[in-house]
């Protein structure tokens, strides 16, 4: 589990009163999801298996819906087949598919709008695609894809607006906490434009040789157009990650089964080619190293470190979710910096104490254990971050500091007692 699964969990495992109370403040982009996730934790409270369930059978879902839109647009079974297949094995499908966050849901709701579209089902072509703003606003972005294929149709139009009009109390209210939300982004990086050049020029290639051009108007503005919007939007207002647009693949993946099914070898020898990264990728992408973090290891260190009289402290504070979702050990710690615990205080990870009150807690603490940052990560400029800093070098000695994956555990004591 890393650090955005951990979220997922400890806001999940909040009441109903307090996650509402949260999504007022924070978060208001995942609210519905993470109600759906409250839900399931109600029904079955299995830990992992149940934080990842619905992310698993959402991306079944989302390949099934690929096959079925290839098969709506003419391209046969052979191609259905062979396109959700594609879309099943591509390495981000697979990541998100293994992930309690929303993507996965997001980009189930978008492919089968996308088919509903085709179909012309207007009416559940809104509710499905508002479904998928709802778990995240940016699936509105697949509207770019859609008003290609249907911009002439009237009731596409009125869709829109449905859409449009179901979705604006969620941006009213997540607007007034994007700065929170989203200010740890900054522009496209050259990888980010890489990687949608590599995709973008995949897909125009494929589409040069499906004979079934009813596919290819679906699929190419479904895989070019929202990333690609995003990424320019965001070279003003930093807000791409590929995740917030994993749906896009689908448009790939119709291309991929349409040009395999067309036949011709040199297609199926650049395929096969491709499964041999593929299976190394999808090898990594289930050990902890494929996250930046792992909030169990953590908690695991944490545990086998601590003794009755410790203090534990969080450098940054937000490092205080790595325990969060381990609420047994947790409520055995002594939190010397906080203030109001996540819950009550309606944020994710709790307020902390003012300046003076957090210092004099914490020399009255006869060993600290610290959760910090990897090193060489930058440290958070804010005030009282520099004040635990100050405190833990002038009135303690470092014992030994243990690294784990995307974190550290420093044992600090009074001067002259470390063993």
């Amino acid at each position: 589990m890393w650090r955005d699964e951990s979220v997922t969990y400890q806001v999940a495992h909040r009441t109903s009163g307090d996650l509402v109370g949260l999504l007022g403040q924070v978060d208001a982009v995942h609210g519905l999801y993470y109600l759906l996730m409250h839900g399931v934790f109600a029904v079955w409270d299995g830990g992992l298996w149940a934080l990842r369930l619905p992310s698993v059978l959402a991306t079944a879902l989302a390949a099934a819906g690929v096959a079925a839109l290839a098969h709506r647009l003419g391209a046969g079974e052979r191609a259905a087949l062979l396109a959700g297949s594609a879309y099943a094995v591509l390495p981000p499908v697979q990541m998100y598919a293994q992930e309690g966050r929303s993507y996965a849901l997001v980009t189930a709701a978008v492919i089968w709008a996308t088919y509903l579209l085709v179909s012309e089902c207007w009416a559940a072509y809104a509710v499905v695609l508002a479904l998928g703003c709802w778990l995240h606003e940016f699936a509105v972005l697949a509207l770019l894809a859609h008003g290609v294929v249907a911009w002439r149709s009237r009731a596409w139009r009125w869709c829109v607006v449905a859409v449009g009009v179901a979705l604006a109390p969620l941006v009213l209210l997540s607007a007034g906490q994007a700065q929170q939300q989203l200010g740890w982004l900054g522009r496209p990086k050259a990888g980010d434009w890489a990687a949608y050049a590599v995709i973008a020029g995949a897909a125009l290639l494929l589409a040069r040789g499906i004979p079934d051009r009813a596919l290819v108007r679906v699929a190419v503005p479904l895989a070019l157009a929202p990333p690609g919007v995003l990424l320019a939007v965001s070279l003003v207002h930093p807000l791409y990650v590929d995740r917030y647009v994993l749906y896009a693949l689908a448009g790939l993946a119709l291309l991929v089964g349409a040009r395999l099914a067309a036949g011709g070898w040199v297609a199926w020898v650049v395929a096969g080619a491709l499964l041999v990264p593929f299976g190394f990728w999808a090898g990594w992408l289930r050990t902890p190293e494929s996250r930046k973090d792992d909030v169990l290891a953590v908690a695991a260190a944490v545990r086998a470190e601590a003794r009755p009289g410790d203090a534990v402290l969080f450098l940054p504070a937000r490092r205080r979710e790595w325990l969060l979702s381990s609420p047994g050990l947790y409520a055995g710690l002594r939190d010397v910096a906080l203030a109001a615990p996540p819950a009550a205080s309606g944020t994710l990870w709790g307020t902390e104490l003012p300046d003076a009150e957090l210092r004099a807690h914490l020399l009255a603490a006869p060993r600290v254990l610290a959760v910090l940052d990897p090193a060489g990560e930058p440290v958070d400029p804010y005030p009282r971050e520099a004040v635990k800093r100050q405190a833990l070098a002038a009135h303690f000695d470092l014992c030994r500091v243990t690294s784990l994956h995307g974190a550290r555990l420093a044992v600090f004591a009074a001067p002259g007692t470390c063993p």
